[in-house]
């Protein structure tokens, strides 16, 4: 019930109203049925934007950390993300991966949407980043499409750190879906899934017109806050005085 509060009478008027998102192509996605949704991932925003333009339900698998933040605003937030039917996942631990898919596949075995970010993380420069294989192994195990979604001026209109969002314009284009049939049956196969993560990443870049970089978007993160803090160490900002 709250979902469709959410969609339709609180956030979603909202939206419309402040960004005027342009929707492209929501023909390409299936009016009934399970399928994937798979997007890339610039913003916090996306989580709202995306889902307040769809037709149908759709699902996503959140991180654990929305769920369980301090103070009062933790609170708000998880309960949000709760009431929208949002699926906490923890993304620490070599299982993690493992618990994800498993909740992905329930959602798409009730027959319905399932969103994800294949690159595991928001990118924090507005670039597209490698994705990671968990896409692959839920659309050949449930044997669904794959449908690309590019978010465009989501990454302007709120950056990382920002609370509140510029108003800036907004384009959500989905693609054709993306059939893997071909592979039934071979999900335990790396190069397979290696293959199929990247059909699907490269149809999300031709959809966003992203740079690509060809490394996953945490490894790179990592790397930029340890060199900025050995930037800081070797030139200390001097007092003001």
């Amino acid at each position: 019930m709250f979902y469709y509060l959410l969609k339709y009478v609180l956030l979603g008027p909202l939206l419309r109203l402040v960004f005027r998102p342009r929707i492209e192509g929501l023909e390409n996605v299936p009016e009934s049925g399970p399928a994937i949704v798979a997007g890339n991932h610039l913003s916090f925003s996306d989580h709202f934007l995306m889902p307040a333009m769809l037709r149908r339900r759709i699902t996503f698998l959140a991180k654990a950390e929305y769920f369980t933040g301090p103070g009062l605003k933790g609170r708000l937030t998880a309960f949000f993300f709760r009431s929208a039917g949002q699926i906490p996942v923890d993304r620490s631990g070599k299982d993690a991966g493992q618990a994800a898919i498993r909740e992905g596949l329930k959602v798409l075995g009730r027959g319905e949407l399932l969103g994800i970010y294949p690159e595991g993380t928001r990118s924090h420069d507005g670039r597209l980043y490698k994705g990671k294989v968990g896409v692959a192994v839920m659309a050949l195990k449930a044997g669904v499409p794959v449908v690309p979604c590019a978010m465009i001026g989501t990454f302007e209109a709120q950056p990382p750190g920002k609370v509140i969002p510029n108003v800036h314009p907004v384009t959500i284009r989905f693609g054709k879906p993306l059939d893997f049939s071909r592979y039934a049956g071979m999900e335990q196969e790396k190069a397979i899934l290696r293959a199929v993560t990247d059909e699907i990443m490269y149809a999300i870049l031709v959809l966003s017109e992203q740079e690509y970089v060809d490394e996953y978007a945490a490894v790179v993160k990592e790397r930029s806050a340890a060199e900025q803090g050995i930037r800081e160490r070797r030139f200390p900002r001097a007092p003001l005085s």
